[in-house]
């Protein structure tokens, strides 16, 4: 008998014990690691690589979905479930696209229910595009950081260090403290979790800081450049125009 192999992700240890105390009945689960923190997490990912992931929302260093968003493609899982107690706004926009979320407390038969939806995908083969839609997901609050992997390292960026942002295909462009960084998220979905009053749509492919506009050079057809703080220049689109004057003032 094939085994779903199984890492359990959450921060607060009574949980993470009775979720593997649940999996430990299924003959047809293994459970192949757990960890504490997002960090921990992210690590087990790429070094198990396994069938199903319970990741909680809300852990140190990482949260759960920062966790999917830093995760190389080439290894994801097949079936992630979000185990949390928050964001109910969240969950119901979640609740359409993903396999399944269990909200604590959660009981043992809404677990088996989980349990049997897991098995149920798993044989009819395919895999789930989930990660593609998670990041269209936003908390009560605009993300105050971005993580990006820089080399070996994951690097925080502070929201007010971010100078823009420049959509690259399938990916972003994020420039911060005189360097760049690429991280696999669309502009799109960026732009929900950043704070609107910091952050506004100059262009559909860039996004800049609002406090590092220096000045505004008129182009054609109702187009500016923009100078920023930096000394970078970039365009302001006659589409996104109002925008920017609904912060600055009429151009």
């Amino acid at each position: 008998m094939t085994r779903l192999r199984a890492l359990v992700a959450d921060d607060e240890a009574p949980a993470r014990n009775y979720l593997l105390r649940l999996l430990a009945r299924a003959p047809d689960v293994e459970v192949v690691g757990e960890a504490s923190h997002g960090r921990e997490a992210l690590h087990a990912l790429e070094t198990l690589r396994p069938d199903v992931a319970f990741l909680d929302i809300r852990m140190p260093g990482l949260d759960g979905f920062e966790v999917l968003r830093l995760l190389d493609p080439a290894h994801l899982p097949p079936v992630v479930v979000f185990v949390t107690a928050y964001d109910a706004h969240a969950l119901k926009a979640f609740e359409a696209q993903a396999l399944d979320y269990l909200l604590k407390p959660f009981d043992d038969e809404r677990f088996d229910r989980c349990l049997a939806r897991i098995r149920s995908h798993w044989t009819g083969a395919g895999t789930l595009g989930l990660v593609a839609a998670l990041p269209t997901l936003r908390t009560s609050a605009p993300a105050d950081r971005i993580t990006v992997r820089h080399r070996d390292r994951i690097l925080v960026l502070p929201a007010e260090d971010v100078d823009w942002i420049a959509a690259e295909d399938n990916y972003v462009r994020v420039h911060a403290r005189g360097a760049s960084h690429l991280l696999r998220e669309s502009l799109s979905a960026l732009e929900a979790r950043l704070d609107p009053g910091r952050f506004v749509r100059i262009h559909r492919s860039t996004l800049v800081n609002l406090a590092r506009i220096a000045s505004l050079e008129p182009l054609a057809h109702g187009e500016f450049r923009v100078h920023l703080t930096t000394g970078t220049q970039v365009v302001l689109s006659r589409r996104h125009r109002a925008d920017l004057e609904r912060r600055l003032g009429r151009l």
